[in-house]
């Protein structure tokens, strides 16, 4: 299984922000990071971002909406650019989260559900075949620089064992804490796409550290 490195621009330099995109070529996605201050307690940025960082590359723009009611906004990042667009199962109702995942698919673009620490893997089990990702967030949402949640583990393993059963295309990531030695301990319980944000662009030479997330 292919692994993919998704660097969190949420940890790059804003004022150089196309320079610091240009040394994270070797990467396959660009994660990018939407807090709205009310799902999680922190702002970031939103969809005139997106729109500018689609115009100034070709990577997978891998869009994970920290937002509430979702539903609301999916279309509207899809259409800005986003590849990928993710959103959390715990930020609406089980209707709302449906329509969601529907209007993102409706647009040809990719759709997958995040998971906070403390929910349960089964609870993707009603959306889980129209998912191409799930994430477990392997950190609270919200901030970057924490440390990374080993019990975790066991979820992701859970979900793997659950996509595995299904039968179906859909991508397994991991956010959080995410550096060499932890990325090890993620790939081996089944996540196939690692999100780092500080590991990444705090490191000397950007190119060397994604080669050795990939491991």
């Amino acid at each position: 299984m292919a692994i993919k490195i998704a660097p969190s621009i949420l940890s790059a330099d804003f004022t150089k922000l196309g320079e610091d995109i240009a040394t994270i070529s070797a990467a396959d996605y660009i994660h990018f990071d939407v807090m709205d201050g009310q799902f999680v307690p922190n702002l970031s940025f939103g969809l005139a971002m997106l729109e500018s960082v689609s115009k100034h590359t070709d990577m997978t723009l891998d869009v994970h909406l920290m937002i509430d009611r979702p539903v609301r906004y999916v279309e509207r990042f899809a259409n800005a650019g986003a590849d990928i667009v993710v959103f959390h199962l715990e930020a609406d109702e089980p209707q709302n989260t449906y329509d969601a995942i529907c209007k993102v698919k409706a647009l040809g673009k990719k759709v997958g559900l995040a998971l906070k620490p403390k929910t349960p893997a089964e609870t993707l089990i009603p959306y889980l075949k129209l998912l191409d990702m799930v994430l477990i967030m392997t950190v609270e949402p919200g901030f970057g620089g924490q440390s990374f949640m080993a019990d975790m583990m066991p979820k992701v393993a859970a979900v793997r064992r659950m996509i595995d059963e299904a039968g179906i295309a859909c991508d397994l990531e991991v956010d959080g804490g995410i550096n060499p030695e932890t990325a090890k301990t993620c790939i081996a319980a089944g996540a196939n796409v690692l999100v780092a944000g500080s590991s990444v662009f705090k490191a000397a030479d950007r190119a060397k550290r994604i080669a050795e997330l990939r491991g």
